[in-house]
């Protein structure tokens, strides 16, 4: 399985996934004109990733913004973690990066905690 790197623009976010050490990060703006379009690559990785994980998984996620669509997705790759989570293979952890004076990103990493039942960390930058 290959690594999968999506350079960032300034409407989409740089994104890292990395089967050999177990690491996903998606970092920068996620304001797609099609969030599901430019998402759909990663959840295809996160399938196969998901058949042969390493043992341990960290997914980081250091956005400085997100639209409504890209929420949704980003929930999509949470609970593909939590599937793998609950499969036993892999022990996940979920890094959920904000600015320290951004309310609105720190609440969205705590509205995502109680989505989903991965252990989430929220890292103040």
């Amino acid at each position: 399985m290959n690594e999968l790197i999506i350079k960032g623009t300034n409407k989409t976010p740089e994104v890292k996934m990395d089967p050999a050490s177990g690491t996903v990060e998606i970092s920068g703006k996620s304001i797609p004109e099609n969030s599901l379009e430019f998402y759909q690559p990663i959840f295809s990785w996160m399938d196969e990733y998901i058949a042969n994980p390493a043992t341990q998984t960290e997914v980081r996620i250091i956005l400085e913004y997100f639209n409504t669509t890209s929420s949704k997705c980003l929930l999509d790759v949470f609970r593909k973690m939590e599937a793998l989570s609950n499969s036993g293979r892999s022990q996940v952890n979920v890094l959920w990066h904000y600015e320290e004076d951004d309310e609105d990103m720190m609440e969205a990493g705590q509205d995502y905690d109680a989505l989903v039942k991965i252990p989430f960390t929220l890292v103040k930058i």
